[in-house]
């Protein structure tokens, strides 16, 4: 797994470059048919990537957001990629924008990577490998959710907040809450800054496979409202998550249980 998550972080950073070559640059996006944004940045970036994977995991399928899936991909094992989550962030020029990469097994989010390159923050982590944070030294902090306290800190999404989850959040009363845009989230959950992200409206599986990968590497956990985790690649070829919520301490996952 150290391996594979090597050549993973190569790929992200690979896709980084480009994404910051045009973020410096200035940023024209337009519509894509579901009314989201896209820009160069996504579509030169996922392909840089996937020349990356093609050459250091040769026949291991890919679902990428903007080129979709290849033959065989969805089931079993496969590559799952975001070249720019946080699009909005992106032209909004807040910095709050990801490159994910994640490696799906049978369902299963087994490793991830998440960089932030604006931020200047890379996120690591894979299945009985741990988690890390790459430093801007070189080196590898390891990462672990922390013991939630009382009044749990909340991260929320900066562009699609929705009613639904403040209502949710109504069992927390006194709890903490920080905007914070993409699969960032993720990331500051598995280093321990925040306690709770709550997810009630749309997200797809390419959002979410790489920063859940990484926070069940550091210990946390992410569940639909059933409190089931969240699987990937379902049969049908549909990509869109149910709503989840995304704990750093699993006891936090029994306290929003009973006080529901």
């Amino acid at each position: 797994m150290t391996t594979l998550l090597d050549t993973l972080i190569h790929a992200a950073r690979l896709g980084g470059a480009v994404v910051m070559r045009h973020y410096e640059a200035g940023v024209e996006a337009h519509e894509k048919s579901d009314g989201s944004p896209v820009t160069l940045a996504d579509t030169q970036a996922e392909a840089a990537i996937l020349a990356q994977l093609a050459l250091d995991h040769p026949g291991v399928p890919t679902v990428g957001e903007e080129t979709g899936a290849s033959p065989g991909a969805g089931s079993g094992t496969f590559f799952l990629i975001d070249p720019l989550d946080g699009t909005r962030e992106f032209i909004g020029r807040n910095g709050e924008f990801t490159v994910n990469i994640a490696l799906i097994e049978h369902g299963e989010p087994v490793a991830g990577v998440v960089l932030a390159p604006a931020m200047g923050r890379l996120f690591a982590g894979a299945r009985g490998a741990g988690a890390f944070e790459i430093m801007a030294d070189g080196s590898r902090r390891p990462l672990r959710v922390r013991a939630s306290p009382p009044a749990p800190v909340v991260l929320g999404s900066r562009s699609h907040a929705t009613p639904e989850t403040r209502l949710w959040l109504e069992r927390f009363p006194g709890h903490g809450a920080e905007p914070c845009g993409s699969s960032v989230k993720f990331g500051r959950l598995a280093a321990g800054e925040a306690d709770l992200y709550p997810r009630l409206g749309p997200t797809m599986e390419w959002d979410t496979a790489a920063g859940d990968a990484v926070l069940r590497a550091a210990g946390g956990l992410t569940v639909t409202l059933e409190g089931e985790p969240l699987r990937y690649g379902r049969a049908g070829g549909d990509w869109r998550n149910p709503h989840f919520i995304a704990y750093g301490d699993p006891a936090l996952a029994a306290r929003c249980r009973s006080a529901a």
